[in-house]
């Protein structure tokens, strides 16, 4: 894997943050392709440099910054968690990470990570695809199981006996109809999947009404054995027209099954609701104080507001103890925010009748925790911190993506040793197709970003440089350009009604380097240019909206996404 630096931004070491590079040997432009020699991200949130930590136990939420939604956890009994996350449309997918305390995870890869594994995602929108992963460990066989949606091919799940290597190919699962599937592992030896599908008899009485259900499930022929029941209709208090029970999971505690669903949408109406019950059929009787995570009885204007809190995971510790993680978001005004949905981590507290409870409800999510016999981790997910990829390896590292497949035709790591080469392909980033575009989240609110490029177009339809993408008609590209005989550089603005120049300085034909920066602050973007190596910057695009590429207006489920970017297919509408 490609390595990249971690560090602590209060460290200060500057030689490594963006724009203060020093710069490799240079290399000669080449056709039709841009060449990148690093990339360098650098998170600088306000809140953490005001409230730094006070000691090893304590940790931020969220534990995993930027869009890593819809989380997952299971632990194999062993001292051993493992945690994954949506990717829906970009590859490969379904990120997994390691623990050994629940605090400072580690990503030791992705689940997903052929294609036989990931199909039909071409045409399909980026917040289509792979829907809310679950992950669960079978003490039974020793065999780790991940189970999710592919809204383009159905639920289906993999398998390995080692989450650090490969899984297998997809197992569909034609008699699990809906989304959202999880696997329960009783006690017993038995096994089940629970997951959310429509009304009865496909007959809604509202819009939202969706149904849970429940399976069992024979691990010794990978198949659904029986009736496949509905445990719950409509949701917790069915005659206040509950909508989207989802995200469904079953434990078991105390002699006593436990049913954990979201309710209210993935918005800021979002909760977490629990019901008791005698088998994993049920019946499932609702607690009374319900719900046990939510935000949407707090006041908007709170600061740092944490909102969409939902779509929950637990896990009990050796210790006895219950932690889970759910999703949430911060946005910075308003609902906007480009981070997308988060991963937060908190304590799980019963009460003294038996119902487990995240935070009590009118209570705020704090941003800030902490925990016994935590370590910090060498390179953190949490907090402010700086990456940098010198593309080094044959391979990209954890952080990298691409969108609905591999894009191995379109970028290379080999080609030009040390450096990152993209193709200038015949597509544009507004297609639903395979991109040629390498990218990574943002993750944090105030962040800095550069690259050093070299490239001169050949044509006026080539271009490349950096993109921020939101999905198909939510974008801003900074990139070199060419109309005619006078060579550009741009920024972009990618819209429902194609591209539109927003900013532009002519350059000299023969400068064949450049180097690129964008900035933000959660509400606003800056574009950045350097001619010399990146002793000066040069100001291109200020104030230019960061709301377009927030989910507020964009809509989907995904954050905002940041990388490199070649076409030979974006002539200026």
């Amino acid at each position: 894997m490609a390595k990249l630096t971690n560090i602590a931004i209060a460290l200060g070491c500057l030689a490594l943050l963006p724009g203060c590079s020093s710069r490799k040997a240079g290399i000669a432009p080449q056709s039709s392709v841009a060449i990148f020699d690093s990339f360098s991200y650098e998170g600088d949130d306000n809140f953490y440099k005001d409230n730094p930590l006070p000691d090893e136990s304590a940790y931020y939420n969220p534990v995993l910054a930027g869009w890593y939604s819809d989380p997952s956890l299971c632990t194999n009994g062993k001292g051993d968690y493992f945690l994954v996350t949506s990717t829906f449309t970009f590859f490969p997918g379904v990120p997994i990470f390691h623990s050994r305390d629940l605090v400072n995870w580690e990503q030791i890869g992705h689940v997903l990570t052929r294609e036989s594994q990931l199909v039909n995602m071409e045409k399909q929108h980026v917040s289509g695809g792979i829907f809310a992963p679950d992950i669960a460990y079978n003490p039974a066989n020793e065999t780790y199981y991940m189970v999710t949606t592919n809204v383009g091919a159905g639920n289906f799940f993999v398998k390995t006996k080692d989450p650090f290597g490969e899984w297998s190919d997809p197992i569909m699962l034609p008699e699990v109809a809906g989304i959202d599937p999880a696997f329960f592992f009783d006690e017993d030896g038995k096994a089940y999947i629970v997951n959310n599908d429509d009304a009865p008899d496909g007959k809604p009485e509202y819009d939202g009404h969706r149904t849970v259900r429940v399976v069992e499930f024979d691990t010794a022929t990978d198949k659904c054995v029986g009736e496949r029941r509905i445990v719950v209709n409509k949701g917790c208090r069915p005659e206040e027209k509950p909508i989207w029970c989802e995200g469904p999971h079953i434990y078991k505690e105390g002699g006593n099954y436990y049913l954990m669903t979201a309710e209210g949408g993935t918005s800021v109406g979002h909760s977490e609701v629990i019901y008791k019950g005698p088998t994993p059929f049920g019946p499932f009787t609702p607690w009374d104080a319900n719900p046990i995570l939510t935000q949407r009885t707090l006041d908007s204007s709170r600061e740092n507001p944490v909102t969409c809190a939902g779509h929950a995971d637990m896990v009990k510790t050796p210790e006895g103890d219950w932690w889970g993680v759910f999703l949430a978001c911060r946005p910075v005004e308003g609902d906007k925010e480009n981070l997308g949905r988060e991963t937060f981590l908190l304590p799980v507290n019963w009460t003294s009748d038996g119902w487990p409870r995240f935070v009590e409800n009118g209570d705020v999510v704090p941003l800030m925790g902490s925990k016994q016999n935590v370590k910090r981790a060498e390179k953190v997910t949490f907090g402010n911190y700086a990456r940098r990829d010198e593309f080094n390896d044959s391979t990209l590292d954890n952080d990298w993506m691409t969108l609905r497949g591999t894009a191995s035709d379109y970028y290379s790591l080999t080609q030009n040793p040390g450096h990152l080469t993209v193709k200038c392909a015949d597509v544009k980033s507004s297609e639903k197709a395979v991109l040629p575009y390498v990218c990574r989240r943002l993750c944090h609110h105030n962040f800095n970003c550069s690259t050093h490029m070299t490239f001169v177009p050949e044509s006026d339809s080539q271009l490349a440089g950096m993109l921020l993408l939101k999905d198909e008609t939510h974008q801003y590209l900074l990139a070199r350009t060419k109309s005619g005989d006078t060579h550009k550089l741009e920024v972009r603005k990618i819209a429902e009604d194609g591209s539109h120049t927003i900013a532009e300085i002519p350059v000299d034909a023969s400068l064949s380097a450049i180097d690129f920066r964008i900035s933000g602050n959660g509400l606003k973007y800056r574009f950045h240019y350097s001619t010399d190596g990146g002793k000066k910057w040069e100001l291109l695009a200020d104030d230019v909206d960061a709301g377009y590429t927030s989910t507020a207006e964009a809509g989907g489920f995904t954050g905002t996404v940041v990388g490199l970017y070649a076409s030979n297919a974006e002539n200026i509408d």
